[in-house]
């Protein structure tokens, strides 16, 4: 309707052959990933579900690496672990990144003391209550409300009244909701 004279020809820009290709010299393609490339895409998925860093996810694995039975199920074990994570399952929190910044703020206590450490290990029999002030009470409550009944895991427990949750057994490889291979982690660490 509205187009110039140059589009009656071959050379018209909205009817070019190569206008569905992608960017990039002859348009650009990934090829399939090599060994390592899975290796450490495992490696980072894990990384960025916990929001841990490298040094802190090295420190985890060498620690993993030290326990009996398979170092991939004990790094993925000590992950769960983190007060972060069980603040965020117990549904005190509702994500991991919010976890961490009411942990940090101390909202949080674990057996009755304050604990400022986003990652401090939880052990069976802990128990994670939220600080008794009206202020961090009313923004737990909230949070609770806002996610409704937590679907909890096996190894939680959680008092919704008295906002006190449990850990009542050590998490297994099952409580992972991360589809990840560990055993390609261990093989990219080991190295």
């Amino acid at each position: 309707m509205l187009r110039g004279a140059r589009c009656e020809t071959a050379k018209c820009p909205m009817e070019r052959q190569w206008a569905n290709s992608p960017p990039g010299q002859h348009g650009f393609h990934r090829g399939r990933p090599s060994e390592y490339g899975t290796r450490l895409r495992e490696k980072q998925k894990v990384k960025r579900f916990y929001g841990v860093f490298e040094a802190q996810f090295m420190g985890y694995f060498h620690r993993a690496e030290r326990t009996k039975g398979s170092t991939g199920v004990a790094l993925l074990g000590l992950l769960e672990r983190r007060l972060d994570n069980v603040c965020c399952k117990l549904g005190l929190a509702p994500s991991r990144a919010a976890a961490r910044l009411t942990i940090v703020q101390g909202h949080i206590h674990v057996n009755g003391r304050r604990v400022s450490i986003p990652s401090c290990l939880v052990r069976p029999g802990d128990k994670i209550t939220v600080k008794p002030s009206e202020r961090s009470q009313k923004l737990v409550r909230a949070r609770l409300d806002e996610i409704g009944e937590p679907r909890l895991q096996s190894w939680l427990a959680l008092d919704v009244a008295s906002m006190t949750g449990t850990v009542l057994a050590m998490p297994t490889r099952d409580d992972v909701q991360i589809p990840v291979e560990e055993n390609l982690i261990v093989e990219l660490c080991s190295r």
